[in-house]
């Protein structure tokens, strides 16, 4: 067996193994009537990758000598067609151990890497001397697997003389497969989900009903109020505001004036406000809801105060954030002078996702 590099410094440090490698134990007929002794024990091997064409690879190995013997050398021949022991070995492709570095050896030590190795011929060498029954242990860094994706094959024959020349005392065979890299994506998509009505059930959009409120009679002795719900949430990274558009209550040329700055309710006043808050008077609203962190804007967080000023933002956070339901209340008040007639108004509330 032709071998030909430079000798090897072996390491101290023993790598972290993540990655099991199927094995699978061997038992070899002798090939053309040769006799090749013992055959090698409980045989595994565990690599760090199972990955075609990783770079610095962590190969383990594992296995057991039957019976007290000479051992000076132990031979890794890595082949792509076969584990059997004699046949010719073709060199997987992509396969280098030139510089391999032996990090760890147990039961059976005093072993270091020859410079006779090649690119896919480990030896192992050390003084001949007494092997005695039991599992020995060798770690192995700095292999580049085989380029492509398919069953390998390890040769393990262990020789009485120090240089992998004559007869092995014991011999077998270990199968490890590499397999192709899978990638896994996925994608979340953006959303912004945002619904209005006089009433929803809970977070569910689906729910919302109703997106006509009717004061009834307008009275100057009495406050009129009423309310409608707002839901929302989104996985925007820029978090949302909302804003709410319109007019005050019109009719034809007689308006309700609004109210331009935060203002308690007062009856016999000419009035049009709104808020998000749980207000006592008139008894109307209720506090935001939900396991968002999102608030709502200084100008309509007052309870008892109303305000209303048409493309002010209602309610803001600055990042992703879960449902949040947000109660609207509307209150009017009229002076005795008011003229009567049919009073109307349209509000839009506008959501925006920043992503």
């Amino acid at each position: 067996m032709k071998r030909g590099r430079s000798s090897k410094s072996h390491r101290n440090a023993l790598a972290l193994f993540g990655v099991l490698v199927l094995f699978v134990t061997i038992a070899l007929t002798p090939f053309g009537g040769k006799a090749y002794g013992d055959q090698l024990q409980n045989r595994q091997l565990e690599i760090s990758s199972s990955v075609g064409g990783t770079h610095d690879v962590v190969y383990n190995f594992s296995f057991g000598f039957l019976q007290s013997e000479t051992l000076g050398s132990i031979e890794f021949q890595f082949c792509s067609n076969d584990p059997l022991i004699g046949d010719p070995c073709t060199a997987p492709y992509g396969f280098d151990a030139l510089n391999v570095q032996l990090a760890s050896q147990s039961g059976e030590g005093g072993f270091f890497v020859s410079g006779s190795s090649t690119v896919n011929d480990i030896l192992l060498t050390r003084p001949a001397s007494s092997a005695t029954p039991g599992n020995a242990n060798y770690v192995f860094t700095q292999i580049i697997n085989p380029t492509d994706a398919g069953s390998y094959y390890v040769r393990l024959l262990a020789y009485p003389t120090t240089d992998g020349t004559g007869a092995p005392n014991d011999t077998g065979g270990i199968a490890f497969a590499l397999n192709s890299q899978i990638s896994l994506s996925a994608q979340v998509p953006p959303y912004l989900l945002f619904c209005a009505g006089t009433n929803i059930v809970g977070f569910d959009c689906t729910t919302a009903t109703n997106e006509y409120i009717d004061f009834g009679d307008l009275s100057s002795s009495t406050p009129s109020a009423a309310d409608t719900q707002l839901v929302i949430a989104t996985n925007g990274q820029g978090g949302y505001g909302i804003w709410v558009t319109g007019t005050t209550l019109t009719s034809g040329n007689n308006v309700i004036p609004a109210l331009a700055a935060d203002t308690a309710s007062q009856t016999g006043t000419n009035q049009f406000g709104l808020n998000l808050a749980d207000n006592t008077s008139p008894q109307v609203g209720a506090s935001v809801q939900g396991p968002g962190t999102a608030t709502v804007e200084p100008n309509y967080a007052a309870a008892n105060r109303f305000r209303f000023v048409s493309g002010e933002e209602l309610a803001s956070v600055p990042h992703a954030d879960d449902y949040r339901k947000y109660t609207v209340s509307y209150v009017v008040n009229v002076a005795k002078s008011q003229p009567p007639g049919v009073y109307v108004s349209t509000l839009t509330y506008v959501a925006t996702a920043n992503f």
